[in-house]
């Protein structure tokens, strides 16, 4: 019998928090579930990260409203995956922002990131059918754009390769308030399947450079303090450089990729077992450091039947 992937054995529902971090930020999170932000400017709002479907996304449009009857005009897409970005269309926004390469990478393989998503994770896609399609951005930059809210900054950063080659930040400099997608995660296991490892360290240590005083992650509880987001960041790059040393030692000394995964996970169980969706993350992540430490800088496009071959060849 086919063992299945760890997350859709995973059916229980998330207690959701709505937390105000200033006069302009909330985080909308749920217990290691995708995050959203939400920035409240003088004459607009925007979304960071979209949930997965529009019929999820009425609930952050719901506590949204507990708090302002401003225009939800801007809706930032910090990456491509499917559970950021499919439920772009339940907001209504005028704009959806957009750094260049996750476009690329929309037009690339968001086809197949979709149906690979669905089926890896089905309770993150609720009311999967309300989905229109993929999600295009009608804003798009390169590296660095600035929005004024009235007159709340809003920097849209690409500050370096990571979880993607698109990442993208939102800092709100005036709130020292910073939105990381899955660049950054608390207490949640970094999905690295479509990363760039070897970047990954210098862009949080960019990203620490800023000094924000609060913090967003992509999963995990929002981070209200210096001492916490520190922790966010630190815990982030312990995960990261751990798995991917462990992995390159596999690499060099000639083991196959099996091998590399049951050795990488015995030394990861101990710290890291206990963080939100270890088992499920860490075939994709062995599988992928695996890759950048052979042959294939860039990461490989996944599709819904590359998933199953490689859980069954390493969790089968």
């Amino acid at each position: 019998m086919e063992k299945k992937f760890a997350s859709q054995a995973d059916l229980v529902e998330k207690k959701i928090s709505f937390d105000r971090l200033s006069k302009h930020a909330y985080a909308y999170t749920a217990e290691g579930d995708p995050n959203t932000g939400i920035v409240i400017g003088d004459d607009a709002v925007m979304v960071i990260d979209t949930q997965a479907t529009p019929v999820m996304a009425q609930d952050v449009i719901r506590r949204i409203r507990g708090v302002t009857d401003r225009p939800i005009r801007y809706v930032m897409l910090s990456h491509y995956h499917a559970v950021r970005v499919l439920g772009a269309s339940g907001y209504g926004a005028e704009h959806v922002i957009a750094s260049r390469d996750t476009y690329d990478l929309i037009v690339e393989r968001g086809e197949q990131d979709m149906k690979s998503e669905i089926e890896r994770f089905p309770r993150l896609f609720q009311a999967v059918e309300s989905v229109p399609g993929l999600t295009w951005p009608t804003l798009i930059f390169e590296k660095r754009l600035t929005l004024w809210l009235g007159k709340l900054q809003v920097e849209i950063l690409q500050l370096g390769r990571g979880h993607t080659k698109g990442d993208t930040i939102v800092w709100l400099p005036q709130d020292r308030v910073l939105f990381s997608g899955d660049l950054v995660e608390y207490e949640a296991t970094p999905y690295t399947g479509d990363a760039y490892l070897s970047d990954w360290p210098a862009t949080l240590d960019s990203i620490e450079a800023l000094n924000p005083a609060m913090l967003v992650p992509g999963r995990g509880a929002a981070l209200k303090t210096p001492e916490e987001v520190k922790a966010g960041l630190n815990g982030t790059r312990a995960f990261i450089e751990s798995m991917f040393e462990s992995v390159k030692r596999g690499v060099e000394k000639g083991n196959d990729l099996r091998t590399v995964y049951r050795d990488t996970y015995a030394a990861l169980k101990p710290k890291f077992g206990h963080w939100v969706i270890f088992d499920h993350c860490l075939p994709f992540d062995v599988s992928r450091a695996y890759d950048e430490a052979t042959d294939h800088r860039h990461p490989r496009i996944w599709t819904a039947e590359r998933d199953r071959e490689m859980w069954l060849a390493l969790e089968g």
